[in-house]
């Protein structure tokens, strides 16, 4: 599992979450990510712990409930966002 953690850059596990943070050039490009973001979420029916939402700043954090921490699903979740939001 922490290899699969490795593919996902930037992502990092703290506690029982993986969380990345993301910065943007402005509010704007903000605004868009969350909702690029929101968009994964609903089609992986998979949605974040968190997600706290500044100027020029996203935190995110993805955690399985129903599993007491971390699973694939997570990980794809953070690999799909990934592969737009960098």
């Amino acid at each position: 599992m922490l290899q699969r953690i490795k593919e996902a850059r930037g992502w990092y596990v703290d506690g029982n979450s993986i969380k990345k943070v993301f910065r943007t050039k402005g509010f704007p490009q903000t605004a868009g990510l969350v909702t690029l973001i929101s968009t994964i979420c609903q089609q992986f029916d998979h949605h974040p712990d968190y997600l706290t939402m500044k100027y020029s700043e996203i935190e995110v954090s993805f955690s399985t409930h129903t599993a007491g921490g971390i699973t694939e699903k997570d990980i794809e979740i953070a690999l799909e966002i990934n592969k737009f939001a960098e």
